[in-house]
């Protein structure tokens, strides 16, 4: 199950398309998405977050926790729409392919891909637009 939260006043349009999506994300990776959740803030509460559990004292888009179980797929997922939001004026790109950009992120963490070197950088990025070139939405 795909649930979403909000911390701030954040929008999120097609939510029913958005889980359906992810689920089939998770299906194709050959897992099952059991309970993942979606966290909507801003910079500051993602920052506390951030030096709290990371020791990490700078802005990030995306934090994720994962909780998973083998092939079930389990875990809280913290994204600052306003980081979001900065990076696609920064890239160019639709603010909401952008978000999609990072919520898929999140989940193909869950599904075992890293991104700390260059070559699983290439991969994730591959994963991540091929994911969102399957968006009907």
């Amino acid at each position: 199950m795909v649930r979403f939260f909000f911390e701030n006043k954040f929008a999120l349009k097609n939510r029913r398309a958005i889980k359906l999506w992810l689920d089939q994300v998770a299906k194709n990776e050959k897992k099952s998405i059991e309970g993942v959740n979606y966290i909507f803030c801003d910079d500051d509460y993602l920052l506390e977050k951030n030096m709290k559990y990371l020791k990490h004292n700078t802005l990030t888009d995306i934090i994720s926790f994962d909780y998973s179980l083998g092939d079930a797929l389990l875990g809280d997922v913290f994204i600052s729409t306003e980081r979001v939001a900065e990076n696609a004026v920064t890239l160019g790109v639709e603010q909401t392919k952008e978000l999609h950009r990072v919520m898929v992120h999140g989940l193909l963490h869950y599904c075992g891909y890293k991104d700390k070197t260059l070559k699983e950088k290439e991969l994730m990025r591959m994963k991540e637009d091929y994911y969102l070139s399957l968006r009907t939405f």
